[in-house]
């Protein structure tokens, strides 16, 4: 969506119809047809915990299927509330960007920009020092990315559509580098062994802060030092 002053880039209109109706509407039609899908799995040989589906298939009554209707009603709008909470939304203006997801809200001035570009599928803007400011999963489609570099090409941003201007710095990381710094190895060391997203996103604040960027390919680091 643009207007005269900035540029939004995250879900359309026809997605938030899908998440907001579709899932809801799922949820509900699951719900009034549990009963008769339990009923159907009691006669299967092959499925377990029988016990489950006949309870379930003997809640065929009008005020049961009711309640089932409304809880798959409120579950799919939770869930497609969910999702839109977990994805990514880009505003550009020709002053900053902004960039929400989980409710957290994160700005970066124009000034501080000297590339941005996508790595797979995550929006990168670095700094005049090849630091990266931003690091984060967006959800557009393949054939929709174009949107993100129109996005910030319209409001005069340095869109690279090469990608990482520094993509040939990058070294595999294996323990102890010695390369590396104690301090980095024993960072790197702690956030190979990370699996949440939070601590992983910590842990690279914790590798820029000691001069470093680190990137993550098929479960593997790759490192290189910030271009001071």
């Amino acid at each position: 969506m643009r207007t005269d002053t900035r540029t939004v880039v995250g879900h359309s209109a026809t997605d938030k119809i899908l998440l907001y109706g579709g899932l809801p509407l799922v949820g509900g039609l699951l719900g009034y047809f549990l009963p008769r899908i339990a009923d159907w799995a009691v006669d299967q040989r092959w499925v377990p915990w029988k016990w489950l589906f006949e309870l379930v298939s003997g809640w065929d009554v009008w005020w049961t299927q009711v309640i089932m209707v409304a809880v798959g009603l409120v579950a799919g709008w939770v869930l497609g509330a969910i999702a839109m909470d977990d994805s990514l939304r880009i505003t550009v203006t020709n002053h900053d960007v902004e960039l929400l997801k989980n409710e957290k809200t994160t700005v970066v001035a124009r000034d501080k920009v000297a590339a941005v570009f996508l790595d797979g599928k995550e929006l990168v803007i670095q700094d005049r020092d090849s630091a990266e400011l931003v690091r984060e999963k967006h959800d557009q489609l393949k054939g929709d990315t174009a949107k993100i570099g129109a996005a910030f090409r319209a409001h005069g941003y340095p869109w690279s559509d090469d990608g990482d201007p520094y993509a040939d710095r990058f070294r595999r990381w294996v323990d102890d580098d010695p390369e590396l710094p104690p301090a980095v190895n024993a960072v790197l060391r702690a956030r190979a062994k990370a699996s949440e997203a939070a601590d992983l996103r910590e842990l690279r604040a914790e590798i820029a802060k000691l001069g470093f960027v680190v990137r993550d390919e098929n479960k593997k680091q790759y490192w290189r030092p910030a271009a001071r």
